[in-house]
This record gives C-alpha cells, sequence and structure tokens, in this order.
C-alpha cells in the first residue's frame, strides 16, 4: 500500500446477500512502514528498493522541494554506484524523475548538478541523455518547435539536438545518417526525431524510425 496513512491497513474483503457472507483475509504490504528500515534499504541491490525509497522520500518531502532536490539528486547517483547495468539506470531514473517533481528552478538545478556528476565520474550518460534536448532549448533561449522569427537558428539548433542525443547515446552515427538530418527544414519533424532518439533503443531502431517518419 502506498498512501499516507500510517494506521490504515486494511487486511480483509467481504460482503453478505440474504444471510450469506462472503469474506477472504489477505497479507498487507505498508511501504510507510520502511522508514524505520531505510539502512536495509540503503544496504539492498535490490532495485526495488530504490523505488521503495523514491516513494518515501516523495511523500516526505511533498511541502519541502528543496529538501526533495537533495533527496532526488542523492537517490539518482546511488544508481551509478550501485553498479546497475544502463538499461536499469535508465527505467529507475525515469520512475525518480516522474515521482520527484521540481519547481522549474530547483529542476534545472538538478540537471545542471547531474550533468557535472556524469562528467566527473566518467559514467554513461543518463539524465543529459533524457534532458539534452530540453536542457539546450533553455541554456540557448530556444524551444524547439516555436516560430518567432528566427526559422533558420532554431532549424540549426534542433538538428544539432538530434546529433548529440545520437552520438552521446550510440557513440558513433553513421555520416550519411548525419547528413539526412542536417537536411531537414522542419521543426516539428525534428522534434519528433529527437524524442525517438531519447527513447530509442538501438541506432538500427532510430533508422527505421527515421525512415518512417521522413517518408
Amino acid at each position: 500500500m502506498t498512501d499516507d496513512r500510517k494506521n490504515w491497513k486494511p487486511d480483509r474483503f467481504g460482503y453478505s446477500v440474504w444471510g450469506c457472507k462472503v469474506e477472504i483475509q489477505f497479507p498487507v504490504v505498508k511501504l510507510l512502514d520502511y522508514f524505520k528500515d531505510w539502512d536495509y534499504l540503503e544496504d539492498s541491490h535490490n532495485p526495488f528498493a530504490v523505488v521503495v525509497m523514491t516513494h518515501l522520500k516523495s511523500l516526505e518531502t511533498r511541502k519541502d522541494p528543496d529538501s526533495r532536490l537533495k533527496w532526488k539528486l542523492s537517490l539518482v547517483k546511488r544508481l551509478y554506484r550501485k553498479g546497475y547495468s544502463r538499461e536499469d539506470i535508465l527505467e529507475l531514473f525515469r520512475f525518480i524523475d516522474w515521482i520527484m517533481t521540481l519547481p522549474e528552478a530547483l529542476e534545472k538545478r538538478f540537471s545542471d548538478e547531474m550533468y557535472e556528476y556524469e562528467e566527473e565520474m566518467k559514467m554513461p550518460y543518463v539524465t543529459s541523455v533524457e534532458r539534452m534536448g530540453i536542457k539546450k532549448g533553455q541554456l540557448m533561449g530556444i524551444e524547439l518547435g516555436r516560430q518567432e522569427g528566427r526559422q533558420e537558428g532554431m532549424l540549426l539548433t534542433s538538428r544539432e539536438a538530434v546529433t548529440d542525443v545520437i552520438e552521446a547515446r550510440f557513440e558513433a552515427a553513421p555520416k550519411s545518417m548525419i547528413n539526412r538530418i542536417r537536411k531537414i527544414d522542419d521543426t516539428a519533424v525534428l522534434k519528433v526525431l529527437l524524442k525517438k532518439a531519447i527513447h530509442a533503443r538501438s541506432l538500427k531502431e532510430f533508422k527505421e524510425i527515421m525512415d518512417n517518419v521522413l517518408v
């Protein structure tokens, strides 16, 4: 049970009709109870321990965004230290990011600090891969897809965002693919490709998606 009521632990369900009664009884696992086992969760290598910790700290910091930023950083950095596979790190990161939302200003601080941490530790990208297009837009003051009279500049930024994500995720991309992206003159198409590049499981998969998008 994931609610925040400490003493609410329903363990049975039943009903009666015309003098007949049916009831089932079941065990209850309350995630709040794991607060007292925090040390155990920290030591565990079970990925579900991260899920429980994220849920507990999300509840605890609902009205304290600064503390939430601190814990979000701590939990994401733990993913690296625990030695999970890249796929597990990405999935757990998405869960943490979804549960522990932050105000825009603190979200930018989170992204900046994680980028520096990844660079320092020489580890595979997570945050920067997931957010590269958004981060570029923030840093350069340009939102992909917006038409504000600077079409050429937006196109250049959009193309760069797509190629940067591909190179960061898959190390090397065929020159023909990069050249093809550089010829796209539709920011809406580039925005779609950016999202697909972020979530594609392989370079081959992205190429197939791009072929369909550019038909």
